[in-house]
């Protein structure tokens, strides 16, 4: 345990290290709502599934975007409608207007949109195309382990959009060379980066976007790489 003075266990004339166990990294989650009862909720599943988090809340858009100017966090949690700052009308257009803001300033955090109002999200659907970080969203009246589910892929960098957000197969050209170099070409992602002269985590990023497009999620049985092929053939990407 931290502070403590490390012991050595004798073992004949060896002198044996305990192992130091690996400790649960620090993070800190910023959750935006001004529900009271949806927020508590939020909270109390987030503290159980992460009890190593700090958890900071803000009720309006103008308390979130302090709270990240002074925190930096690993994850926001959004809702959609909300007030723009304190004694103002929840509204959508405050949402949305602060998510705009955190994807051109922050373009590299990890979101999770918690709302009910997931449709209005079309309206940023470029914005949410050219994030670089972790962007899942989920609807307020599905059971809290979705929610759960939605942090765990964002904060591993992971896109999730709801069908209804999208405007049929709209694959830039940058994510259809990924393609083409992986499933015509056999490249792995480092040879693909230096094909396209971009880094292997913009390789990755794009993967995030394709499979997002094409409906391709993770699954504990089945292979990624395999499943994306796949969809992208029947829908006539490549060859």
């Amino acid at each position: 345990m931290d502070g403590l003075p490390k012991l050595t266990m004798l073992c004949g004339n060896e002198s044996i290290m305990p192992q130091t166990l690996p400790q649960p990294e620090k993070r800190t989650f910023l959750v935006v709502d001004d529900h009271a009862m949806v927020l508590g909720g939020t909270l109390n599943i987030l503290k159980q599934e992460y009890p190593e988090a700090d958890i900071l809340t803000a009720p309006t858009a103008q308390a979130a975007l302090e709270q990240i100017a002074q925190t930096t966090p690993d994850l926001v949690i959004v809702d959609l409608v909300m007030p723009e700052t304190i004694g103002e009308t929840a509204q959508a257009n405050s949402g949305l207007q602060l998510l705009k803001t955190l994807m051109e300033q922050y373009p590299s955090l990890n979101i999770v949109v918690q709302s009910a109002h997931v449709r209005t999200l079309v309206w940023l659907k470029p914005s949410i195309d050219n994030h670089m970080g972790g962007f899942t969203v989920v609807d307020k009246s599905q059971p809290m382990k979705d929610l759960l589910a939605m942090v765990d892929w964002a904060l591993h960098e992971r896109i999730y959009t709801p069908r209804e957000i999208r405007n049929g197969l709209q694959l830039k050209p940058a994510w259809m060379q990924v393609l083409q170099f992986a499933f015509q070409e056999s490249l792995q992602d480092t040879a693909i980066a230096k094909r396209m002269n971009v880094s292997e985590r913009t390789v990755q990023y794009y993967w995030t976007k394709i499979r997002d497009v094409l409906e391709v999620y993770p699954d504990d049985d089945k292979n990624l790489r395999i499943q994306t092929e796949v969809r992208a053939r029947e829908e006539g990407l490549i060859d």
